[in-house]
């Protein structure tokens, strides 16, 4: 296993509910750009000595801070709504890490395959910086259940698609997967050739939806992701979640109102 030579070196930003660690311009081996890395920390982190498992999420600028958002202001509200669910007993308290994309290098990071007129098709890449340097590092620097069983992986959009592959190429590091709004339809819905191809259904918990106001290719390619996980033998309200929202846009603001029933989904309290 290759480890990037540095070390997670982060600076807090103080929150009321929890902390929030930035570890800046981490580097990776295996991509050209380096990104911004958060590590949020849930509510008596500090107090309690238990090991937490972990989230990783795409997309890291809008998951937390308004003035770092896609659309600035209309963040995902993370910190908050895990913060809620975490105090009222509704979700096992974890560690999320947001990952920064790398602007215009988001769409190669991403995607499994490449296109000509797109680019693309380092998720491999991207995903073995995240397997083999980040993680590594995050569970020597924080308190973490570092087996398969407690680790996810999610995101939307291309995020969601990224996250699908990961969870179907390595089952063996991440069994929580959430795909909101994931675009199918990247290589001619080669993520569906994927799981068609799959020798057998990979021991994972999967979160997929789709706004209805996202146009109806969004919906019918959201509907045929469900068809081929189902017919791998996923099974509806046991190991999947498939949603559809009435009228949700493809948007930060949409994607925001899914956080809670997402992590309730992927962490339910024990």
């Amino acid at each position: 296993m290759v480890v990037a030579n540095h070390r997670l070196e982060a600076y807090t930003v103080n929150l009321p509910e929890a902390k929030l660690h930035r570890h800046e311009q981490f580097r990776s081996t295996f991509l050209e750009h380096d990104r911004d890395v958060l590590v949020w920390l849930p509510p008596g982190y500090d107090e309690s000595g238990r090991e937490y498992p972990v989230l990783y999420m795409h997309d890291g600028q809008n998951l937390f801070e308004p003035e770092t958002a896609f659309q600035p202001g209309e963040h995902w509200r993370v910190g908050e709504t895990a913060t809620e669910l975490i105090e009222d007993g509704r979700i096992e308290p974890l560690i999320i890490v947001g990952i920064y994309n790398t602007g215009e290098a988001r769409v190669d990071e991403y995607t499994p395959t490449g296109d000509k007129r797109l680019g693309g098709g380092h998720a491999d890449d991207y995903g073995r910086m995240i397997i083999e340097e980040l993680k590594p590092l995050v569970d020597r620097a924080y308190r973490t259940k570092p087996d398969a069983a407690n680790t996810g992986v999610g995101g939307s959009s291309l995020g969601g698609l990224v996250s699908l592959h990961l969870g179907f190429t390595h089952p063996a590091v991440f069994t929580k997967i959430a795909a909101l709004s994931p675009s199918v339809w990247w290589g001619r819905k080669t993520i569906l050739k994927t799981i068609r191809e799959a020798y057998s259904k990979p021991p994972i918990r999967l979160w997929v939806d789709m706004g209805t106001a996202e146009g109806r290719k969004g919906l019918d390619d959201a509907r045929l992701l469900k068809a081929a996980l189902v017919g791998l033998g996923f099974a509806p309200d046991v190991d999947l979640h498939y949603a559809e929202y009435e009228g949700a846009t493809h948007s930060e603001q949409a994607w925001s109102e899914r956080v809670g029933p997402m992590l309730e989904w992927l962490f339910p309290a024990r």
